[in-house]
Formats: C-alpha cells, structure tokens, sequence
C-alpha cells in the first residue's frame, strides 16, 4: 500500500473519532441542561470508577469486597437503564449518550481487538487510491441533471427515457451487489456522459469507484506489469475497487496482453460479485468478432445490456450551430 495514502487515511480516521467525541460531548451538554434527572444520573454512573478504586483499597476482606463490586455493578446498569428509560421517554433514541462512531467495529481506530487491520480502513484506503487514480483519467464526472432527452426523438426519446430513468435509479440504489452494465450503441448518443453520472452519484455516496477509458486503465496495467518493480497495485485497485467502470471499450490494441487483461478483469470482479459498468461503440456482432469466447459469454450471459439509441447528439449540435439554432 502506498505509505501517503496509509497515513492519509490513518489521519481521516482520526478526525471521525475526533469529531465522534465532540458530537457525543455536544448531546451530554444538551440532555445535561434539558433533562437534570438524567445528569445526576449520569454523574453516578461517571463515580463508579471512583468507587470501585475505594473499595479495592478499602480494608475488607477478598469476600466482602467482591460483595460491594457486584453490588456497584448491578447498581450501575440500574442507572444505565434509568438513563435509557428517561431518554426514551422524552423523546430521545435510548442510544443517545453514547459514542456514535463511523465504524462500531474498531469505532475509527482502523484495528479490531486483536489489532488486525478493520474492513472500514481497507475501504478507506481503496477509495483514497482511487481518487488518486482517477485525477489522471481524461474523463470529467458528469451529472444526471445536464443529460437532456430532447436530442431524441419519438419512440427513441421513449427508450432512452427509460434507460436513463434506470441507470439514475440503478446510482441511488448502489451497492456492493449491484449488477454489472453493458452500454453499447452508435456514437454520440451519451453513453459516456451517463456512465460518469452513475459514477458521480456512487461517488456521492461513498464508494471507491475507477472511471476511465478501457484504453487507458489497460495501457497503466501494461505499464505496470512490465515494469521493473513488477508491483500490482493498479492491477488489484481495478479489481477491487466498489465499481469500475470502462469507456470506449474497443479502441485499445488487439494484443495477447491486452485480451488477457480484459478477461482478467471481468471474470475476477464477476467472481467477486463486484459491479463493472462497460460503455463500447460495437455492436453485440463486433464484441464477438473481436473477443475472446470467454469475453462474449461473461459480458453477454453476466452483465445487464442496454442498448442506447438515436441520432449522435455531436452532431446534432454542430448542425444547429451551423443553421443558427
């Protein structure tokens, strides 16, 4: 893992539990003032430490002081419970007073108990290196609300609204399961600018996600590969990150190395039942041609295929400002 983004993250963490704390301090200053029922009752369970340190130093015996602790112990989840009844009764969730850490798991230390490294801090770390991959990509998010459906026309402009009333539910309901996407269809007809709108929304919400051109994502792998360190630190973030999605596949180089990686790269995120969203100008005849077997079954068995519609936008845009339009 790149050490930056180790400690970036590390940092990040901090801050969540920093600001976990404040905002707990914040409803304890609330309720103190709102609820003085609740104060005294929780200024007799903040004692128990002190009382348990007097009866460790008290001079009775070992018998009586474990009395005394059992006695402290059930007198303090009767004050827990007390707290929790008052709150609930005036309205409040029974789990206001206590910490609400991003993560319940390692509550934002990154660590479980037995100091292995917590799944919320892997995520962290992934998505963090995604956005570092993705300030190199020669794609620009896009949203849902610039995308216009009046370049279509007729049963066309009924199809695509379709398509782009799901693709936009498909990104407000994203998660780790969601289906893998084949958008394919002529040139200029949005699939790139709808694929980054999904891509901004998951973004949005909190996901790693890897957005660029088939192409390039290919040729930083082929670099990669055949360096001389020989890591795969690109290779395991394309296939591990949230959602990946590939532009324009078909314009990269027909190459043994290439037909691999692309295999490669969906079979494993299928194994893993991770989602990959792939736009491309060929048609289901010319994904076959140019393919491997394995490819076309995954991408046409595996995948959800939306097919995009209508006359290339660029174009007419360009004829409209030629007209005067």
């Amino acid at each position: 893992m790149n050490p930056e983004i180790f400690d970036k993250a590390q940092i990040i963490l901090q801050n969540r539990r920093h600001n976990a704390v404040i905002e707990n301090d914040r409803r304890i200053e609330e309720i103190n003032r709102k609820l003085p029922q609740i104060r005294e009752i929780n200024n007799k369970i903040a004692n128990a430490g002190k009382d348990l340190v007097k009866i460790c130093m008290s001079g009775c015996n070992a018998v009586q002081k474990q009395q005394m602790i059992e006695k402290l112990k059930c007198d303090n989840l009767d004050a827990q419970a007390a707290s929790r009844w008052h709150l609930v009764n005036n309205g409040y969730p029974a789990d206001y007073l206590e910490i609400h850490y991003n993560c319940p798991k390692c509550h934002d230390t990154g660590y479980d108990d037995n100091a292995v490294m917590c799944e919320c801090f892997n995520q962290l770390c992934g998505k963090l290196e995604a956005d570092e991959m993705n300030k190199h990509s020669q794609l620009k998010l896009s949203s849902f609300d610039t995308f216009s459906l009046s370049y279509y026309k007729d049963e066309n402009y009924f199809t695509m609204k379709r398509i782009f009333d799901y693709l936009k539910n498909y990104a407000v309901n994203f998660n780790l399961h969601s289906e893998s996407i084949l958008i394919f269809g002529n040139t200029g007809l949005g699939k790139t600018h709808l694929s980054l709108a999904v891509a901004n929304k998951v973004l949005e919400k909190g996901y790693s996600v890897i957005y660029d051109s088939a192409i390039n994502i290919l040729h930083e792998i082929e670099k990669e590969h055949f360096s001389r360190e020989h890591n795969s630190e690109i290779t395991d973030l394309v296939m591990q990150t949230d959602l990946l999605i590939l532009d324009d596949l078909g314009t990269e180089h027909t190459t043994p190395f290439y037909t691999s990686t692309i295999y490669n790269i969906i079979n494993t995120r299928l194994n893993r039942d991770i989602p990959t969203i792939i736009s491309t100008n060929l048609s289901y005849e010319n994904i076959q041609q140019r393919y491997d077997e394995r490819v076309v079954s995954r991408i046409t068995t595996q995948y959800k295929s939306i097919r995009f519609c209508g006359t290339d936008i660029r174009w007419q845009k360009k004829n409209k400002q030629k007209n005067g339009v």
